[in-house]
């Protein structure tokens, strides 16, 4: 995370996050519990029996009877912390074109900026130098210990009788095994083959031949032009503010937590948004409420084109994490805890459902304006669905390319698993389910070398398959999502406040009246382009009719404090600043003045 002092350091890190697990780990705790089960279920209330058989389940998730499996989840503990840390420490850059002569200067990017430059540069040697440097990453992954890190995560999993690690992580944390799981992911898989290849073919056509599908030249080609269009009516400055409208006129409160939110971008921070809890909200045996306390991070750069979108779409989402783990009402701080056996769908679900208000054309007449207050034209928009809509299926093949990636990685015989050999794999992987090489490559993807993140990534997609059908049933049930003060408390009482005491198939049918399935998600891919711009100007006209009513300067009320840091520096803190927009200016002074 770049930050300084003792206290943060990847030692201090792999030493706290063993003695969590040891924590969890250890048996006696298990024995105590079970022993209270039996013996006292007599008398045991109907809350006490709840919290004991979650206790149960998570030290279960955790207690390893083998010796030699605890050996071997320390040694891969100790090998992720090196490859992390020396990961974080890469510098990553282009080597990009001069203006006046032949040759070439570097520029130092994280992975996150070459991807963004990748999409807005009009010069294709700029998009190609910058691909290159992503696919360095690989290189550097597999140089520096991930190869040994597969095997020894491998020799864990299978030492406690599962199949392989992904096998492992797909059953702790969501109650069934890989091959149910593949199940589910190759039904989306087989129906939407069909859709990616006709989609990959009006793109060559549309887009000049098959020089368009270069995996340096896809985003451009699709977004790259509207894209600079819309960025003035995304200022990322403005972000916290647009956040924080939206989710207050949705009623959603976090319930007295305090979050930092450190959202710029900086050299050797974590490449990744993300969000975790030092403090899981619980509700106490004398019925006190404990709020959570909330981390979380973005890697912004308010210079870039396409930063602000970027920026506010990643907020939105780790801040419907923050509000769902704010929620969750249950006795013990293990229903609320981020790790097995919280389900990685479920947690993912509440994020990308909010995140996913961005795309909407209601949303953005509400909240996408420029710097002069003027709210972003329909003609806008149109350009942006009629560019992006009919290859959406890219994006659900990206993400579902990564856990065909990890479950073929993890299935490899130990005497495969070679550098030569896990990079030719996911260059087949990307070939097979992308249909050829990705604009982010399979092995720069940061989830694969962490443990919490790692054999997660269906987590994305069967959260996806939710959030489209609990899209859909809220526009049924209220006719609209923007703005809308009934979805955060149905949320709250319906999806939050559980926590993991029940299934995420379980929650998603209760919520939305249907099992899971892909159905709504494959209608809105196929939904024909003259149809969605039907409806989507329709609701703009009506967002923008609806603008002129209420107060622009009401103060929003999260019931919460936030602290807007940069690292180590604090930048603004809604305690010391008296109101929440009077941060938001703070915030957005600071942004102006150093990026302009």
């Amino acid at each position: 995370m770049a930050l300084s002092g003792p206290s943060y350091s990847v030692d201090l890190l792999t030493k706290t996050k063993g003695e969590m697990e040891g924590f969890l780990a250890d048996e006696s705790k298990l024995a105590r519990t079970r022993e209270l089960l039996e013996k006292k279920k007599e008398v045991l209330n109907e809350e006490q029996k709840k919290v004991l058989n979650l206790f149960e389940r998570v030290f279960g998730c955790y207690i390893m009877e083998s010796e030699t499996a605890r050996e071997f989840r320390a040694l891969a503990t100790r090998i992720e912390g090196k490859l992390e840390g020396d990961r974080n420490t890469l510098k990553l850059g282009a080597h990009l074109p001069n203006d006046k002569d032949d040759g070439t200067h570097f520029v130092e990017m994280s992975s996150v900026g070459l991807s963004g430059r990748m999409r807005v540069d009009p010069d294709e040697r700029v998009r190609k130098a910058c691909h290159e440097s992503l696919d360095t990453i690989g290189d550097f992954v597999l140089g520096n210990g991930f190869p040994e890190l597969i095997k020894t995560r491998n020799k864990f999993a299978k030492e406690l009788g599962y199949e392989d690690y992904y096998d492992y992580k797909v059953t702790q944390a969501e109650g069934f095994g890989k091959k149910e799981l593949f199940k589910i992911l190759d039904g989306l898989e087989t129906e939407t083959r069909p859709l990616l290849e006709s989609a990959r073919a009006n793109f060559a056509e549309a887009k000049g031949g098959q020089s368009a599908l270069e995996p340096w030249n896809i985003s451009y080609l699709m977004a790259g032009d509207v894209t600079t269009k819309l960025d003035p009516y995304f200022p990322f400055e403005k972000a916290v503010e647009q956040w924080g409208r939206s989710f207050s006129k949705m009623n959603i409160s976090y319930r007295g937590a305090t979050m930092d939110l450190d959202l710029l971008d900086r050299p050797n921070k974590y490449s990744n948004g993300f969000c975790h809890w030092p403090q899981p909200a619980w509700v106490k045996p004398d019925g006190e409420f404990q709020p959570a306390l909330t981390h979380f991070t973005s890697l912004a750069d308010p210079a870039a084109i396409g930063s602000g979108l970027i920026g506010l779409t990643t907020l939105m989402h780790e801040a419907g994490h923050a509000a769902h783990f704010a929620n969750i009402l249950q006795p013990s701080p293990l229903f609320s805890q981020e790790r097995a056996p919280t389900s990685i769908p479920y947690a993912e679900l509440q994020s990308m459902f909010l995140d996913s208000l961005v795309g909407d054309a209601a949303w953005r007449a509400r909240y996408a304006k420029n710097r002069d207050g003027q709210p972003i034209p329909w003609d806008i928009l149109q350009q942006d669905l009629e560019e992006k809509h009919p290859y959406q299926v890219f994006a659900l093949r990206s993400m579902i390319a990564v856990p065909y990636f990890e479950k073929a990685l993890y299935e490899l015989p130990d005497d495969e698993v070679t550098v030569d050999r896990v990079n030719a794999l996911a260059r087949q992987v990307e070939l097979d389910i992308q249909g050829g090489p990705s604009p982010r490559p399979l092995l720069s993807v940061p989830h694969i070398l962490s443990d919490e993140s790692s054999c997660y990534y269906h987590g994305y997609v069967l959260a996806e398959m939710a959030v489209q059908q609990t899209r859909e049933f809220f526009l049924n049930k209220y006719g609209s999502l923007t703005d809308n003060p009934n979805i955060g408390p149905e949320l709250a009482e319906k999806m939050w406040k559980p926590g993991n005491s029940e299934a995420f198939l379980d929650l998603v049918e209760q919520l939305t009246g249907k099992p899971l399935t892909s159905d709504d998600w494959v209608t809105t891919l196929c939904q024909p382009i003259d149809e969605l711009l039907i409806e989507e100007k329709e609701a703009y006209q009506e967002a923008c009719d609806g603008l002129g009513s209420g107060t622009v300067d009401d103060d929003v009320n999260l019931d919460m404090r936030i602290r807007l840091v940069d690292g180590d520096t604090v930048l603004a803190d809604t305690d010391q600043e008296g109101s929440f927009l009077a941060t938001c200016k703070r915030f957005e002074d600071y942004v102006v003045e150093r990026f302009g």
